[in-house]
């Protein structure tokens, strides 16, 4: 009865290794699209935001770690070797007690990080007018979420080229197909508009669009560290159960036998 117990414990140990080692791939992957996407509001804040960055190193960091400990946690059920069980145990509450803590400093900075999104957006439609990437994402986001500026299309009266220039200019785009006049409707750089006060724009700002979708792809990579999470403190019983039973089975062999 020890020994079918015994097997079931290492061979379900195995079974959520193998699962977290592919939970901490996906993680690793989230990282590396916070780091490499250039066409949404992700690309708008890597040039500026340094928080974007580092967060971006520590899901790989993190997603690298989980796959190595899920592959050190197969090895260690299958051979029942006591002290990677122990190694496991101990790294898998280490990363347990670091997503708790991050999860933490996340919910209390919410409005810190809000500020600070706020901010890089401004100074993007300040300086706009280079044709950087982070300009074209900027344009990509005010198209398919059909909005101007970040609050609304008044956040562009600041931007040095439309305040510099002799014509009356606004950013393309920007532009409300429905109240655009004439053919060609441009989607880059700026437009000349028929009146100081008559921008064919959209009227609404990208800040509710545009913290809806990172809500959205947040919720997704919550719910993936809670599900690791889960998987964790399973791994952690496991572990520690089959540590023991290891540790019995050795104790016993060593009585001497009459």
């Amino acid at each position: 009865m020890a020994k079918g117990c015994m097997m079931v414990t290492k061979y379900f140990l195995f079974l959520f290794n193998l699962i977290f080692f592919l939970f901490g791939a996906i993680i690793m992957g989230f990282g590396l699209w916070l780091l490499l996407d250039n066409q949404s509001f992700l690309a708008v804040l890597q040039d500026s935001s340094m928080a974007l960055k580092v967060a971006s190193y520590i899901l790989i960091g993190v997603g690298g770690f989980s796959m190595l400990m899920g592959f050190l946690g197969c090895l260690g059920a299958i051979y029942e070797v006591r002290c990677l069980l122990g190694l496991y145990f101990a790294c898998l509450l280490l990363i347990l007690i670091a997503q708790v803590t991050a999860g933490a400093l996340v919910y209390f900075q919410k409005d810190t990080i809000n500020d600070e999104m706020s901010k890089i957006v401004r100074k993007v439609l300040d300086n706009y007018g280079k044709n950087t990437t982070t300009e074209q994402a900027w344009d990509f986001i005010q198209r398919k979420m059909e909005c101007c500026g970040w609050t609304g299309r008044m956040d562009w009266d600041r931007n040095g080229v439309i305040v510099n220039s002799s014509q009356l200019l606004f950013p393309c785009s920007c532009q409300n197909v429905s109240l655009a006049t004439g053919g060609n409707v441009s989607d880059v750089g700026f437009c000349e508009a028929p009146a100081a006060d008559d921008w064919p724009v959209y009227d609404v700002g990208c800040s509710s669009s545009v913290e809806s979708w990172l809500l959205t792809n947040l919720g997704v990579i919550l719910g993936i560290c809670l599900a690791v999470a889960v998987i964790e403190l399973l791994g952690m019983i496991l572990s520690i159960c089959l540590c023991k039973s290891v540790t019995q089975r050795e104790d016993y062999t060593k009585v001497p036998k009459y």
